[in-house]
């Protein structure tokens, strides 16, 4: 198994490697699985394993003393362990720039995201970064070993970072306090928030005014609002109920939910991928903007590998929200303005910038742009696939240049503003009653026919217009150099649409020509004259007509 590993092209890319009773060894890769041997897994193999890492804690969790590698177990009924997932830690230098902003000026971090995709190596370097780079007390309670590596020596990856370690991972919640009342730390690094006791506890540390880096598992905010457990980590949630003054005026139902308090964190961070962030920089005004229906303000932070430089250089905020410009770039406002920031360090290049997005009111042709609201971005993907059309349909966050809007109803009452700002685009708004795959398919197809029937009466409007065009110069060009120019008489030209006469005019004025208007529409003709005539004629010919010389 090791030869097969350390043979493979992509072996520092390795993500982790699955032993199971009765089956073969496999590898994971980013590209794809690869087995390791043709023989099974047996219980010696899995013995032999076992006794080369640490003792298994109580959530099933193991190390090897001096790295960050995690041992997982699969046990049976029994209690014996018929499965390993062993999947590889490392320290990645830079993960947590993208970050450093945030996290250098005091302020409470949550990160948030599906399992693999990189929060425990995020915060790691972040810990790194606050001990060693701005001086500060950082405490890390490892309840799993993951941050600072099995063994009581931790990793060199946590820098100069002091750990804790849990004894049983019930007891998280009180390690927690302990670290605050026996070592004074200034800041407290927690990996995997996950249960009420665990988020009441960090509740009180932000009260006692210690800024914490945590995680927690979930895809976006909104997951997090509607687990009763964690709630309390972005101020909890309650049922208020309106008068019915004040439900009118708001535009919504009696019954509403609000925010309790405020937020154990300053600002949050969805982990997309592992070179894609999205920052909210208030937390709570996310939180506010979410239960009222409205779409919450946020920065996409990318990063661009070429060679050993990360350029990150996007920032998406709500569509409808006015930004003001200054020398061409967007300043971010969050209950304040904040100006455009840059920063830099060997390895990484940071930029902020945001050009003024321009919508063009008739369809793209090429892609698809999609907007939604009320839908999970990975059910919208799922329907995408399913349908095929991965490389036709982009959702993006921007609604002023999206060519449909695809919203989930009960979603879509809620906030009729969206609705308007939809309409003044003249965006197409489809709905569904439910977020299921079925209904999604179905309005991705209905979505997708009204834009391509648009798109090609858009294009046969273009093309007929550009003809159109085309003949009218022509026209206006043979007249001047076959007629007006050698011969010296005055020709009148067709009658055309005002918008083509403007055009013949330039045309005739390119060749230091006069000219006059003929008739009313929709029947105007352009007459382009050989000689100067008295300009007082001209006008006075062009008003008995009914315009004006242009």
């Amino acid at each position: 198994m090791q030869r097969q590993v350390e043979s493979h092209p992509d072996l520092l890319d390795l993500v982790e490697i699955v032993m199971d009773l009765g089956r073969r060894p496999l590898a994971r890769f980013p590209s794809g699985d690869v087995f390791l041997s043709d023989r099974p897994i047996s219980f010696d193999d899995l013995h032999r394993a076992v006794s080369q890492v640490g003792g298994f804690a109580a959530d099933n969790r193991a190390g090897i003393s001096g790295t960050l590698h995690r041992i997982s177990a699969i046990r049976n009924r029994r209690g014996v362990i018929i499965g390993l997932t062993c999947r590889v830690g490392r320290v990645v230098a830079g993960s947590g720039n993208l970050l450093r902003d945030l996290v250098k000026d005091g302020e409470s971090l949550l990160l948030i995201g599906p399992p693999g995709v990189g929060k425990t190596t995020i915060i790691r370097e972040i810990a790194r970064m606050l001990a060693d780079d701005y001086k500060k007390r950082v405490l890390i309670v490892d309840t799993s070993n993951e941050i600072g590596g099995d063994g009581d020596i931790p990793h060199p990856g946590i820098g100069r970072s002091r750990r804790l370690q849990v004894p049983n991972p019930n007891m998280q919640h009180k390690v927690l306090i302990e670290a605050v009342e026996n070592h004074m730390p200034q800041v407290i690094v927690i990996d995997e928030i996950g249960t009420e006791l665990e988020a009441m506890a960090a509740s009180t540390i932000a009260q006692r005014g210690i800024q914490l880096v945590a995680t927690a598992h979930g895809v976006t905010i909104e997951n997090l609002i509607k687990n009763p457990s964690l709630d309390m980590l972005v101020g909890g949630i309650q049922s208020v109920i309106l008068s019915d003054g004040e439900a009118t005026w708001r535009g919504v139902r009696k019954t509403v939910l609000e925010r309790k308090g405020p937020s154990v964190f300053t600002c949050g961070a969805e982990i997309i991928s592992k070179t894609e962030l999205r920052v909210h920089r208030g937390l709570e005004a996310t939180v506010d903007a979410l239960l009222a229906g409205r779409y919450p303000n946020f920065e996409v932070r990318k990063l661009y590998k070429e060679g050993a430089k990360h350029d990150l250089h996007h920032i998406k905020v709500n569509p409808w929200n006015d930004l003001p410009y200054e020398d061409g770039k967007a300043v971010i406002q969050d209950n304040a303005v904040r100006d455009d920031r840059r920063i830099c360090d060997s390895a990484f290049d940071l930029e902020f910038s945001a050009k003024q997005t321009e919508r063009s009111h008739e369809p793209e042709t090429r892609t698809f742009a999609l907007h939604t609201y009320g839908i999970t971005e990975t059910s919208m993907l799922q329907a995408i696939m399913h349908l095929g059309m991965d490389e036709m349909i982009r959702i993006t966050d921007n609604l002023g240049e999206a060519g449909g809007l695809l919203a989930l109803q009960s979603k879509l009452k809620k906030n009729p503003k969206i609705q308007a700002v939809a309409e003044s685009y003249n965006i197409p708004i489809f709905v569904t009653k439910t977020s299921s795959l079925v209904q999604i398919t179905k309005a991705l197809r209905s979505l997708v026919n009204e834009w391509m029937n648009r798109s090609k009466a858009f294009e046969g409007k273009e093309k007929i217009c550009s003809s159109e065009k085309t003949d009218a110069l022509e026209e206006a060009r043979l007249a001047i150099e076959q007629i007006v120019i050698p011969r010296g008489e005055c020709v009148q030209l067709l009658p055309r649409p005002l918008h083509l006469v403007h055009a013949q005019i330039e045309l005739a004025k390119n060749f230091k020509l006069n000219w006059e208007i003929v008739g009313q529409e929709p029947s105007i003709c352009l007459q382009i004259l050989p000689l100067q005539v008295d300009r007082e004629t001209e006008n006075n010919y062009c008003i008995a007509a009914g315009y004006q010389s242009i």
